[in-house]
Parts: C-alpha cells; sequence; structure tokens
C-alpha cells in the first residue's frame, strides 16, 4: 500500500506512520515530493491495517497497490523519475546516448573511442572492465586495470562512465571508478547483487534479460529501489525468439508498456538487440520514436579487431552518421506543436 500524507504534514507525523509501520513488521519507503510525502509500506502489509493508518495526524489518503511491484509504480509514484548526472538527465524528455565497446581492450582503445564517442555528441562512455562470456574461453575484461582505463578516459573527455558489475563483493570496487553501475542480462535475477546496488548512492543501469517478461523486468527493478536506491535506468536489449536473422529480437513494445505503468526512464539497446551493424540505425530511430529515454550503442575504432561483439558495433563513420540523424530527430521533437501537428520554423 501507499500512504499519502496531506500537503501540510509535519515530519512528526510522517515519522508517527513510518513508525507504526515498522512496529507492524513492514519498512517504510520514504519519498519526499515537491508538494507532498509519500510512505510505501514494503514487507508484510497485512499486517498494517489500512483503516487505522487512515486516522493518523497528516495522512490524506491510503492506496492499496494491486500490482507485485510496489515502488517503480505509477500507482506509487504519479511524476516520471528523472535520472541526473550534473545536468545530464534520464527521463526528462531528451534522449540521452551511452556509446562504447562491449570490452575495455587496452588503454589506447578506449582512450581513442573515448574521443570518437566525445566528437560525436554522445553523453556517456561505456565499456566493460569485468565481461560475463558465454564460453569460458572468451576475452573476460580486464578487471581493475579496465577500470583505471576508464578513469583515464573519463579525465581526458569529461564522460561519465557506465560500466557492469558482475558480484556483488565487487559493488564497491567498481562504484570507486564508475559513474553508473550496470546490471547485465544474464544477472537481471541475481537478487544478492539487485540488493548490493541499492545500498549504493548511484544510478544502476538494469538490463532486461533475454527471457524475462516486463513483470520480472520490474520485480528486480524494485529489488533495488527497496534497498533505497531510486536512481534506475531500466534497458530494453532485445529478446530471444525463434528469429534466425538477428541475434536477438529488440521487444520496442516494452517502452510504452513500461511508461504506463512504472516511473522510471527506460532506455534501448540496439546493438545487443538485433546483433547486426546494418540494423542498429534504423532500430535505434524506431526506439527514440516510440519514446525510449535513451540509446545505448556499441562502438569501436576498428570493430573488426574487437574482442567481443564485433558484428553489432559500429566503427567511427557509421557512428557519426547515427549521431546526425538523432540530433535531426531531436530538433524535429523540440520543433513539433502537439496543439496543431505541424513543425515549428524557428531560426
Amino acid at each position: 500500500m501507499v500512504i499519502v500524507m496531506t500537503v501540510n504534514a509535519s515530519s512528526l507525523d510522517i515519522s508517527r506512520v513510518a513508525e507504526y509501520i515498522g512496529e507492524h513488521g513492514a519498512r517504510p519507503h520514504i519519498s519526499h515530493g515537491e508538494e507532498r510525502t509519500i510512505i510505501g509500506v514494503i514487507g508484510y502489509q497485512h499486517t498494517v491495517r489500512r483503516e487505522h493508518v487512515a486516522t493518523f495526524p497528516g495522512v490524506e489518503k491510503v492506496i492499496p497497490i494491486s500490482k507485485p511491484f510496489k515502488l517503480v509504480s505509477r500507482e506509487f509514484k504519479k511524476d516520471n523519475t528523472v535520472v541526473s548526472l550534473n545536468g545530464i538527465k534520464f527521463g526528462d524528455n531528451k534522449p540521452v546516448i551511452i556509446a562504447g565497446p562491449c570490452s575495455v581492450e587496452s588503454e589506447q582503445q578506449i582512450l581513442e573511442t573515448a574521443q570518437i564517442v566525445k566528437n560525436s555528441g554522445a553523453h556517456l562512455l561505456r565499456g566493460g572492465a569485468f565481461k560475463p562470456r558465454s564460453s569460458p574461453y572468451s576475452f573476460q575484461g580486464l578487471g581493475k586495470q579496465g577500470l583505471k582505463f576508464l578513469q583515464k578516459a573519463r579525465e581526458e573527455t569529461g564522460l561519465y562512465i557506465v560500466t557492469e558489475v558482475l558480484e556483488g563483493m565487487h559493488v564497491p570496487l567498481v562504484a570507486e571508478y564508475a559513474d553508473v553501475l550496470q546490471i547485465g542480462a544474464r544477472n537481471m535475477q541475481n537478487y544478492e547483487l539487485l540488493k548490493a546496488v541499492g545500498r549504493i548512492n548511484k544510478p544502476v543501469l538494469l538490463k532486461r534479460g533475454m527471457s524475462a517478461t516486463m513483470t520480472e523486468f520490474l520485480m528486480s527493478a524494485e529489488y533495488i529501489i527497496s534497498e533505497g536506491n531510486s536512481e534506475i535506468i531500466l534497458c530494453e536489449r532485445g529478446i530471444r525468439t525463434f528469429v534466425e536473422y538477428s541475434r536477438n529480437t529488440l521487444d520496442l513494445n516494452i517502452v510504452p508498456a513500461v511508461k504506463n505503468i512504472s516511473h522510471l526512464p527506460i532506455i534501448v539497446d540496439p546493438s545487443h538487440g538485433t546483433g547486426r551493424r546494418d540494423l542498429i540505425e534504423p532500430l535505434s530511430m524506431a526506439a527514440l520514436a516510440v519514446g525510449a529515454d535513451g540509446l545505448l550503442i556499441e562502438v569501436h575504432p576498428h570493430p573488426e579487431q574487437a574482442l567481443s561483439d564485433a558484428d553489432q558495433t559500429l566503427n567511427p563513420l557509421e557512428f557519426r552518421r547515427l549521431m546526425h540523424r538523432i540530433n535531426y530527430f531531436i530538433t524535429s521533437q523540440e520543433n513539433y506543436s502537439p496543439e496543431n501537428g505541424e513543425i515549428r520554423v524557428t531560426g
């Protein structure tokens, strides 16, 4: 359930409600909005009597939530969550572009890629220091040395860093170097890892599992937010189907579907979603057209030499062309007048 406090509810009113929830075996999750404070009841909700809570001073109303996910639902929070990194905002109606190689292979490679990403107008640099691979004989990443290379790339370009964390015990180490911690598709239901990133004060990029339903996807986000971290960016990266012409099937349906029932921002990874270099550009534009809050694109100075995901990686020229189309799309959206369906001519 969700407890909505009145506009003039005092801190004492809020603390009394929270104390009552705790005394009855549940856990309060307090969210302070611009006008009202909302308290989510986490855990054994059946012990918290709705009709009794409604009588507390400062309580405006008590709303039961029917969905299995509580804190990530729009029933809990009506307004969109905006995840901000010093001016770069996920969920603020302007797409954020994350780009870089699948794996950090060397200092030279990541520094060169960072310059390409920066000069093309993208906002964040991605690169894997720890890599979960299907084969134990494939390149597994450079580990801590890769994190240091990413840190140097950030120092030289100013780009924020997105990188994957594989285990709960690695969370403090990765958080020391990364600005956004990525949870990969294979770890979407690694609940101990989700709890670990839920206890840090940094944004988390959560990828959808390759066979996960939307409810399972959002329940994984619920694990993170229930630990106190609401800075979550969802990421659709393709699901496994029967098609043979692409690595995965990019499920763009989930973007507007998630936005209808959750307040969290959602971006799209067309690189993993297709596994084909020639499909990345059209699927990127399609993702933006259905309302994605950003894109995650694999870029490498020399894709043919990449140690992982070579077939789904753009070269510098291809990435610049894609960014040109993205910028044109953004400009068109900014000049679009929803009142009359016309493009406003400016300048």
